[in-house]
């Protein structure tokens, strides 16, 4: 009986629903689309259940997001992604490469990068925070480095200390870097400036730490070298342009920003938007013409 009404319930939920039709990045449109979220109402019975089934599974998935989200940051920072490696295709293969001693170097010098931990006691680490506010709200003096005036740029609580247990002392310089060398994107993010928003927007500055992190998983900087040609790739750049990383994730985050609007995401699916734009990112850096880091299609996106 309960299982009867459960599907009564759920048949209602969902002749009431709209159907909700997503779009790529249009300057991506050359690649194949990565977003197969697309709901086709049939009368057919059985694709009917199909797509309840698969209905039911999407608003169990954004139930389970809201639950997580509202108790912390362990959705937000560095829950979001598990190691498992590329999961489209064409980079999924491992590939043996014999890096020169300046790749490996750089290699080295950035996954050290990523060990380093967010320390509120550290005067350096102040200095950073207080100079990222500054770049942020150049007119707007700020009361302390605990006050409600973060949460206006996105962090979690009073204190952005908490939220850098995620991605560490690296992703408030990549914020720092993003502030200093993009400062129109940067801007243009920050303050959601661009495009139709919606009600629930991402947090800027805890989206922007959850970049940092999903960019390490994706190079693989957890490994001591490199097993993917994406993130071969990435070397060989890194061994050019010591600041291809902090480049690249200025591009991540822009990219990151296009598609949540391109699929009129909300809050609850900033997981599949950011699943969606790694996928981009994987599939941009394993093609071949890629010499510099400024070369991927997406680097467009910074001056658009």
């Amino acid at each position: 009986m309960h299982l009867f009404v459960i599907i009564l319930i759920s048949l209602l939920v969902i002749s009431l629903m709209r159907l909700k039709h997503r779009k790529c990045i249009p300057s991506c449109s050359s690649n194949p689309r990565v977003d197969e979220d697309d709901y086709h109402w049939t009368h057919n019975k059985s694709n009917i259940l199909a797509w309840l089934h698969k209905s039911l599974t999407r608003k169990s998935e954004i139930a389970q997001c809201i639950a997580t989200a509202m108790v912390g940051p362990r959705t937000w920072l560095g829950g979001i992604f598990n190691r498992t490696g590329p999961k489209s295709s064409g980079s999924n293969k491992y590939v043996d490469f014999n890096f020169t001693s300046v790749q490996v170097a750089g290699y080295q010098s950035l996954r050290e990068r990523t060990k380093v931990p967010y320390d509120d006691t550290r005067v350096e680490h102040q200095k950073a925070l207080l100079e990222l506010w500054n770049l942020a709200y150049p007119n707007v003096p700020l009361k302390g480095l605990v006050s409600d005036q973060w949460k206006d740029m996105g962090w979690q609580g009073v204190n952005p200390s908490t939220d850098f247990r995620g991605g560490g002392f690296l992703s408030l310089e990549n914020l720092l870097f993003f502030a200093k060398t993009f400062p129109n994107a940067f801007r243009r993010l920050l303050l959601k400036q661009l495009g139709k928003r919606a009600t629930w927007e991402y947090p800027f500055a805890v989206a922007g730490i959850n970049i940092s992190f999903m960019l390490t998983d994706l190079l693989e900087l957890y490994r001591v070298k490199p097993r993917y040609q994406h993130c071969i790739n990435f070397v060989k750049i890194l061994g050019e342009d010591e600041d291809a990383f902090d480049v690249l994730y200025c591009i991540a985050f822009v990219l990151m920003d296009a598609q949540w609007l391109a699929m009129r995401a909300t809050y609850m699916e900033f997981n599949e938007v950011l699943q969606v734009t790694r996928a981009q990112l994987q599939r941009e850096l394993a093609l071949e013409d890629i010499y510099r880091i400024q070369d991927l299609p997406a680097f467009n996106l910074l001056h658009s």
